[in-house]
C-alpha cells in the first residue's frame, strides 16, 4: 500500500491542541490495523528544542536516538505504538542548515540557492524520510514505510514563518495525488453569547490564499455545534458538514479518541483516502478512561521542581504519574511545589503528608537546593 500523508494546520491561534488530534487520529488509524508515523514540522530557527527555555517551548522530549525533540513528539507516541527518532521533528533551522551544508558542498551545480525549490523540496524530502517506519534500534534504518504519516505543522496559519511548510504540503499534494494526501485544520470556534464562525472563516481563507482548501475541519469548542452553525461554516469554507467535527473540552485528553470516533472521524478520513479496514478495536481505551474515572483509591504526591509554574515543562513525568494511577485504579493528586521556596526549614511541613515524592530535573543551579532538602 502507497503511504498516505495526513497534514495537520491550526488556525486563529495558538496552542488549540494540534498534537493531540493528530496523535488521536494515530490511534483510531491504529485501532484498524494501520500502521502510523507521526511527525511534527516547527517553524522556528532552532536548529531543536535543546537549549529552548522550559517555560516558553514546554519540555524537550527525548527519542530513542537520543535527538532533544518536541514535547508533541511525546503525545504521539503515548497514544500510538510508533516509536520516533530524529527523523520525525524538523524545524526551519535543520532545513536551512542543510540547504546550506549542500550549497557549500557544490550539490546545486551553482544554481541561485532559493526557497522555491531548494527549501521546499529539502521539506518534501524530510516529510517522505518520516514515512519511514522506525524501530527499537536508533542505528538501524526500518526497510518498510508506515500506510499512514501523520505530519502536524506548528504554528498558526498566517504566520510568516508556517509560509515555507504550507508551502511544501500544498506541493505534496499536487505531487503525490488527492487521495493520497489529506488536509485537517484545527481551529477555534469563538463563544461568547453565541458561536462566532468569522474567525474559523478568516482562518480558512488564508489557507485557500496559498493554494489548500481543508477537507476536515476540527472545531474547538466548549460545546457541541449547532446544526445552524455547522451548516454556516459549511458553506463559507467549502468544507462537507458531515466533515466538520467538534473537537470538545475533556476532563482527559485520552478521551480524545473515543470523542473523534463517535463522531466518526476515522471513517470519514479512511473514505477520503480511498482506505478499507476492519472495524476499530477501541476497547483498551474505553477501559483505559473507566479506569480514570472510577478510582479504587487516591494518591497524593508531591512534585518538586523549578518550572512547576509552566505544567508544560514536566509533561512527561506528569503523565508518568497519570498512568501510573490509572494502571492501578489510583487517583493521583499532584502537589506542585517550587524547589526555590523549598528549604530545611519548611520541608518537612511541605511533605509530610505525602505519599510519595517526585524531584523532577532541571538546568542550572537555581532551585538545586530545594530539591536536595526534598
Amino acid at each position: 500500500m502507497q503511504t498516505k500523508f495526513i497534514f495537520i494546520t491550526g488556525g486563529v491561534v495558538s496552542g488549540l491542541g494540534k498534537g493531540i488530534a493528530a496523535a488521536s487520529i494515530g490511534a483510531l488509524l491504529e485501532s484498524r490495523g494501520l500502521t502510523v508515523s507521526l511527525m511534527k514540522l516547527d517553524p522556528y530557527i532552532n536548529v531543536d528544542a535543546g537549549t529552548m527555555n522550559p517555560f516558553q517551548h514546554g519540555e524537550v522530549f527525548v527519542t530513542v536516538d537520543g535527538a532533544e525533540t518536541d514535547l508533541d513528539l511525546g503525545h504521539y507516541e503515548r497514544y500510538t505504538n510508533a516509536v520516533l527518532n530524529r527523523r520525525h521533528n524538523c524545524t526551519t533551522g535543520q532545513i536551512y542548515d542543510a540547504v546550506i551544508r549542500k550549497e557549500r558542498a557544490g550539490e546545486y551545480l551553482g544554481a541561485t540557492v532559493q526557497v522555491i525549490p531548494h527549501v521546499i523540496d529539502e521539506i518534501k524530502d524530510t516529510i517522505s524520510e518520516a514515512a519511514r517506519l522506525s524501530d527499537n534500534n536508533p542505528k538501524t534504518a526500518a526497510a518498510s514505510n508506515a500506510d499512514i504519516c501523520i505530519v502536524e505543522i506548528g504554528g498558526t496559519v498566517g504566520d510568516i514563518e508556517s509560509l515555507p511548510f504550507l508551502e511544501a504540503i500544498r506541493q505534496y499534494r499536487h505531487d503525490h495525488g488527492r487521495e493520497n494526501t489529506l488536509f485537517v485544520h484545527l481551529t477555534l470556534i469563538v463563544q461568547t453569547s453565541e458561536m462566532k464562525t468569522k474567525p474559523t472563516q478568516h482562518s480558512v481563507g488564508k489557507l485557500r490564499e496559498i493554494g489548500i482548501q481543508p477537507d476536515i475541519l476540527i472545531c474547538r469548542t466548549s460545546e457541541m455545534l449547532t446544526d445552524k452553525v455547522r451548516s454556516k461554516i459549511s458553506l463559507f469554507t467549502n468544507v462537507p458538514e458531515n466533515s466538520v467535527v467538534n473537537g470538545l473540552d475533556v476532563d482527559l485528553v485520552y478521551e480524545a479518541p473515543l470523542m473523534f470516533h463517535q463522531q466518526e472521524l476515522d471513517n470519514t478520513i479512511l473514505t477520503y483516502l480511498q482506505i478499507w479496514t476492519g472495524s476499530p478495536k477501541l476497547q483498551p481505551w474505553v477501559d483505559l478512561i473507566d479506569s480514570y474515572k472510577n478510582p479504587h483509591d487516591e494518591v497524593d504526591i508531591a512534585f518538586i521542581g523549578k518550572y512547576v509554574a509552566h505544567r508544560d515543562s514536566y509533561e512527561s513525568l506528569n503523565e508518568a504519574l497519570l498512568h501510573g494511577g490509572i494502571a492501578n485504579r489510583l487517583k493521583v493528586n499532584l502537589h506542585y511545589v517550587d524547589s526555590e521556596l523549598l528549604t530545611e526549614k519548611n520541608v518537612l511541613s511541605q511533605l509530610e503528608k505525602m505519599d510519595g515524592v517526585l524531584v523532577a530535573p532541571g538546568f542550572g543551579e537555581r532551585g538545586t537546593e530545594g530539591k536536595i532538602a526534598a
